[in-house]
């Protein structure tokens, strides 16, 4: 599978590009790291990867608001490549402050840049909250989460609470099929505090676009690619494991396929 190139941007302020690196290659991906100004200087670089990855971190310090900065880079540089980049069956991927990116950007939900009916606020906790949680996959359209029930991984974030304009929006989301992942606890069921870290709307971890190949989520996956990440893996051995790693399996998978 080393025909599959991705593509981890890194900027001032991310923190998590190497590990995300990390997370690909373990699953048979060919990574690399290229800075958000090489790749607006030369967007053709997007033209021998299959997939786009935005890692955590505090883009440009968070300036203004989460991920805020990096978003207007990318909506003012890149919307035209990155869609062309999504229609050409590619894949996206948006980690805690690049799924922020996204978001403010307006590719998630909505496939497009521009207003955003949705956004990412400050925890309702008032604080970085920095803990594991346990997801629910609610759909079977994404590429990166075919064949995956649940995920456990840690989130570490400050503004991580979706959020959406009225209830409409929120029935859109649901109806439109643009949930891909909620917070629950650990019988299964949509939690609150602890289990949904944040506060978000209908305990909302991550989101879809329509074509199922762009994935936002607070958590982070890539910190949870080997079974002994998983703060109990020595009290209840077999019980939990970290399976970050099988989101990007299941990419390298699709792309390899097609």
């Amino acid at each position: 599978m080393a025909d599959v190139e991705v593509i981890v941007v890194r900027a001032a302020g991310i923190n998590c590009d190497l590990e995300t690196v990390h997370a690909w290659r373990l699953a048979g991906a060919r990574a690399r790291l290229v800075h958000v100004n090489e790749l607006i200087r030369q967007p053709g670089l997007l033209d021998r990867a299959r997939a786009l990855t935005i890692p955590g971190g505090f883009s440009y310090g968070d300036d203004i608001a989460a991920g805020r900065i990096l978003a207007l880079r990318f909506a003012h540089h890149l919307a035209r490549p990155v869609r062309a980049f999504i229609d050409a069956g590619k894949l996206v991927l948006g980690i805690c402050n690049g799924f922020q990116v996204l978001v403010t950007m307006g590719l998630l939900p909505a496939g497009r840049v521009g207003p955003n009916r949705v956004s990412l606020a400050p925890n309702t906790s008032g604080r970085f909250e920095d803990r594991w949680v346990r997801m629910k996959v609610c759909t079977q359209r994404c590429a990166f989460l075919e064949g995956i029930d649940y995920l456990e991984a840690p989130v570490a974030h400050g503004e991580g609470r979706l959020v959406v304009d009225s209830e409409q929006t929120l029935a859109a989301l649901r109806d439109a099929g643009h949930v891909a992942l909620r917070y629950v606890d650990e019988s299964g069921q949509a939690g609150v505090y602890p289990a949904n870290p944040n506060g978000s709307v209908d305990g909302l971890a991550g989101l879809v676009d329509d074509t199922g190949q762009v994935l936002g989520l607070m958590p982070h996956p890539e910190r949870a690619v080997d079974a002994t990440h998983h703060p109990l893996w020595t009290r209840r051995p077999g019980a939990h494991r970290a399976n970050g790693l099988e989101l990007f399996r299941a990419a390298v998978r699709t792309l390899a396929q097609s």
